[in-house]
């Protein structure tokens, strides 16, 4: 049991949120991403020299990308700006831009800092480019996503990438002590709480410092007041997460156990079960746009031609979810699970890649057959490329007789359509294909 006694109680003197009020102001303060910013590590090596350059930083939410952003400009003498993608346009962006260049022509350097870059569109973050090149600001983009794909090639290729991992259990229960004992916190506070409760906290802030932070604060709140001292208990906390402590690891066994859980669920079209399994994700703190690209996986590997929609639907729902994150896109992942749960069922399509994917790997040195190679070029028509082809438009019924596999593939059939669904359609269609071939012997 750890009991906090120091100073006195002052109940009303603090109004911001706890996060807020331990916000890191120095490199030393600053809790976790030692793999970058321990001693002689690259970014505190270039933030001690001043030699700062606009950045990305990729990581979770809450393990402190805005608060490194300040202490950057802090420790670099930079005016600060910071606005937010969620809420801001090209107009705030130019806004923002001419403020910067009047700073700098007074000598003042300005880094931006812009929370979820991810959400700019490319004309948004096209907007930035002039002023990164010159060197007006030193822009700082925090994203939960994958830069490559969110961010624009022009300004990636001027900015580093810097990647922030999800905090430790140890790292967050250190944090929560912090809270407990610094006076911006609860210093001035005395307040009883067992170790195990603050690791049952970390655990369920699942490496996230601000939502650990949020449920102490609340903790404390409603904690059992006796005299000067506030005794926190385990239901307390349990009623402040509104849930069981939830031992769920995104890099651990559970994860995987789960993620087949879902799976297996829409497979044996049990919807029910699908939604029971979405659920316990969901509310563990899984990612949801990890859960969209699975289900999208999912709908053409167990669904496939069978019901094209279902590609459809997954892609549709991916997008919603990374629009409106949690907990609005829970109703959204809901929809695609029931959907690939009641679809009609094929996996002719994995089937099929993995059979050819077997015969390509034993091929790789054949060369594609003379009469399918274009011939741009006299002396390319001089070896014979292109020729024989027959243009299936030319035909009467759009199909030739024509061998399209390697000779020593001749004839294989890889997509072997079932009987289920849209499939059903195919496979009639396919054997029309083939009888017309078979004609024009």
């Amino acid at each position: 049991m750890m009991a906090f006694v120091q100073g006195t109680f002052f109940e009303n003197m603090h109004r911001a949120p706890l996060a807020d009020r331990l916000r890191p102001r120095t490199l030393d303060e600053y809790i976790g991403q030692t793999h970058i910013l321990g001693k002689d590590k690259v970014l505190r090596q270039l933030i001690e020299s001043d030699n700062i350059t606009s950045m990305i930083l990729w990581g979770p939410p809450g393990v402190g990308k805005t608060t490194l952003a300040m202490i950057i400009a802090n420790i670099t003498n930079a005016k600060f700006m910071n606005f937010s993608a969620v809420t801001s346009g090209i107009k705030e962006i130019k806004e923002i831009m001419a403020k910067a260049e009047q700073s700098r022509l007074i000598g003042e350097r300005v880094l931006i800092f812009v929370d979820e870059i991810h959400r700019f569109n490319k004309a948004q973050q096209d907007a930035f480019l002039p002023h990164v090149e010159k060197g007006s600001i030193i822009l700082i983009g925090a994203t939960t996503e994958n830069p490559s794909f969110e961010v624009n090639a022009a300004l990636l290729s001027r900015s580093r990438v810097f990647v922030l991992h999800s905090l430790q259990t140890e790292d967050i229960v250190k944090l929560l002590k912090h809270a407990l004992q610094d006076q911006r916190g609860y210093g001035g506070q005395n307040i009883e709480i067992a170790d195990e409760l603050l690791e049952l906290i970390a655990v369920y802030s699942n490496g996230d410092a601000r939502t650990a932070l949020n449920v102490l604060e609340m903790a404390v709140t409603s904690g059992d007041r006796q005299s000067d001292t506030t005794i926190i208990s385990k239901g307390v906390v349990e009623g402040c997460i509104q849930q069981k402590a939830l031992l769920y690891d995104k890099n651990g066994e559970e994860h995987y156990n789960l993620i087949s859980a879902l799976h297996k669920s829409m497979r044996n079209s049990d919807p029910d079960a699908a939604v029971y399994w979405l659920a316990r994700m969901l509310e563990a703190g899984e990612e949801p746009l990890f859960i969209a690209r699975r289900l999208i996986r999912f709908a053409s590997e167990d669904i496939g031609l069978a019901d094209p929609r279902a590609l459809e639907m997954t892609i549709a729902v991916y997008n919603a979810a990374h629009y409106l994150g949690m907990p609005e896109c829970n109703v959204h992942l809901t929809q695609a699970v029931v959907y690939l749960s009641i679809a009609a069922k094929s996996n002719a399509l994995y089937i099929a890649y993995e059979n050819a994917k077997k015969d390509a790997q034993n091929t790789l040195a054949d060369g594609v057959p003379l009469h399918l190679r274009n011939a741009p070029t006299k002396l390319m028509k001089s070896l014979n490329y292109g020729k024989d082809y027959q243009y299936a438009h030319d035909a009467k019924d759009k199909v030739a007789n024509m061998q399209c596999l390697p000779e020593n593939l001749k004839d294989r059939q890889y997509y072997q359509p079932t009987e289920q669904g849209l499939e059903k359609n195919i496979k009639e269609r396919l054997e029309l294909i083939k009888k017309l071939k078979t004609k024009k012997l």
